[in-house]
């Protein structure tokens, strides 16, 4: 318990004694309703107002210092925190989070609260469910088959059949089981984009070279080959059947074949991007003529976030084999779900049971439920559309012209990121000045992330689906004086911002090299004759 020897109080003796229980029940409660009761008996007493706000203030850094305290003790140190200074949140509600002294935040980055923090349909559909039954898919009972047969009918034929799960990683993972246990070659080489994050187990995190070539990772599995990720802004790797019949190519070459293609739909850790139209389509193509099974990675990117579509590979105009679900589905629950053909799941069906405790329980089946009732009944695949090019048009407009530094403002519907560089022309990625932007927005009560298939110089606005144009304009209002801000240090700081990233030396990159498309050679001839 958080010591109140750190609060100092300095009132007359006879007030100490009460104010002293007041402040340590709000370290032990985390209420302030003693401290509020205290101020209201001293109201006659002009100054108490704000003595009684500093202790309130007080308390809560006592709290927040207890709980630090306990996390660096009992928490594994790798546990990452998203900002310099942690927040310590105590509360939700639709958009906003709520910290322990008082503070509210505009959240922007959370997409597991889909359809809102502690949305109360799912919150109360999930407490109802636990308060008569929460057991395993081993009985039979409608929510898990309602949710199964719900999920499908937002599915493209032949998507059909669910396995439940309890995670994204956890769907990846059997999407992989089953991959492999389908192939009729005996294949177990597989296909990544680079930058992609498909779980942490130990099967997913080889499929995931955002963290196999980042800081602490292994490098490169021997089984797995990676496709250059596509960069619209620097105009490189935009033919998705070159990359994979290079990918093929090295997989044969190695004596394997390949078993299946992994693509994250619009890929969020490697920087939100989305691929060039048709991508999927030529990459499809081409392993399913090795006999690959193609899977869609939707975690982040599914359930309406794009706006245009329910599903962000539609965008692409293919039907995947598998479809990994997690994050969103239960808006916080602990559930997800693989959703494929028949015959993929016929294969499964070896004679091996599948069961996972969890997955498929009673509650996550409410919970699944829930969400997309609340996504259909407030019209929320509609309102990320339009509230997503509110924003992205509004960041086009107000905050990229006559900053060279914002190198692109990219993303469909509340999937949208914001590429941070050096400078115009060499676009190097410049990650310490997306951190600072991450931080002074921060401070300013508006909550973002950075992220990146190589360095963090990507600004990510991924908020709940429940985000308003007044919240957009928010952003964008936040954003331009944070900007401004910047563009007022002296220069010296700005270019200690700006430092170009490098590579760190032994890093692995063992995918293909970006090759310039035409457009992007015929750009960089003109920058040479105008030099």
């Amino acid at each position: 318990m958080a010591s109140l020897g750190a609060v100092q109080v300095d009132i007359s003796h006879e007030k100490e004694r009460s104010l002293q229980a007041a402040v340590a029940e709000s370290v032990t409660s985390g209420s302030s309703d003693s401290l509020t009761q205290l101020r209201g008996d001293d109201d006659e007493h002009g100054d108490r107002h704000k003595f009684l706000a500093d202790a309130n203030q007080k308390a809560s850094e006592v709290r927040t210092a207890g709980v630090a305290d306990m996390r660096r003790r009992h928490i594994g140190p790798n546990h990452a925190l998203m900002y310099d200074q942690p927040l310590h949140v105590i509360r939700g509600r639709g958009t906003t989070l709520y910290t322990a002294d008082g503070s509210q935040y505009l959240d922007c980055v959370n997409n597991v609260a889909h359809v809102g923090h502690c949305n109360p349909k799912v919150a109360n559909a999930v407490a109802a469910q636990m308060g008569v039954l929460n057991t395993n898919s081993r009985y039979l009972h409608e929510n898990f088959s309602s949710h199964a047969a719900a999920l499908a009918a937002t599915m493209p034929e032949p998507l059909e059949v669910m396995y439940a799960t309890c995670s994204g990683s956890e769907s990846n993972d059997l999407a992989l089981r089953v991959a492999k246990k389908a192939n009729q070659h005996g294949a177990t080489h597989v296909v990544v984009m680079d930058g992609a994050y498909h779980g942490h187990t130990s099967a997913t995190m080889d499929l995931s070279p955002y963290k196999f070539n980042g800081p602490g990772g292994g490098g490169q599995p021997a089984h797995i080959q990676i496709m250059p990720c596509p960069d619209t802004l620097r105009k490189l790797n935009l033919d998705g059947g070159a990359a994979a019949r290079e990918a093929i190519r090295r997989v044969r070459e190695a004596g394997g074949r390949v078993c299946a293609f992994f693509s994250e739909s619009i890929l969020s850790c490697g920087g939100q991007v989305v691929l060039p139209p048709g991508y999927l389509q030529a990459v499809y193509a081409e392993m399913r003529a090795e006999g690959a099974v193609c899977i869609a990675d939707e975690v982040q990117c599914g359930f309406g976030r794009v706006g245009t579509h329910f599903w962000a590979f539609e965008m692409q105009g293919v039907v995947p084999d598998m479809v990994s679900l997690g994050k969103p589905i239960g808006n916080g629950f602990p559930m997800g779900a693989v959703i494929m053909t028949p015959d993929l799941a016929k294969a499964f069906d070896n004679g091996e049971q599948y069961f996972a405790t969890c997955g498929g329980c009673t509650a996550a089946g409410a919970a699944g439920l829930a969400v997309l009732q609340v996504i259909q009944e407030e019209g929320l695949q509609r309102a990320a559309q339009e509230v997503g090019a509110h924003l992205r048009a509004a960041c086009l407009q107000a905050l990229q012209p006559g900053r060279p530094y914002l190198g692109d403002v990219r993303g469909l519907g509340l999937m949208l990121g914001i590429e941070v560089v050096s400078d115009g022309d060499s676009l190097a990625h410049a990650p310490k000045l997306a951190h600072w932007i991450k931080e002074e927005m921060k401070l300013r009560r508006v909550l973002l992330t950075t992220d990146g298939a190589h360095c963090d110089n990507i600004l990510k606005i991924k908020p709940p689906m429940v985000f308003s144009r007044s919240d957009a304009d928010r952003l964008v209002e936040e954003l331009q004086v944070v900007l401004q801000h910047f563009e007022a240090l002296p220069p010296s700081d700005q270019q200690a911002l700006l430092e170009p990233w490098v590579m760190p030396a032994g890093k692995r990159r063992e995918c293909a090299p970006p090759v310039p498309t035409e457009a992007a050679v015929h750009s960089s001839a003109q920058k040479k004759q105008k030099l």
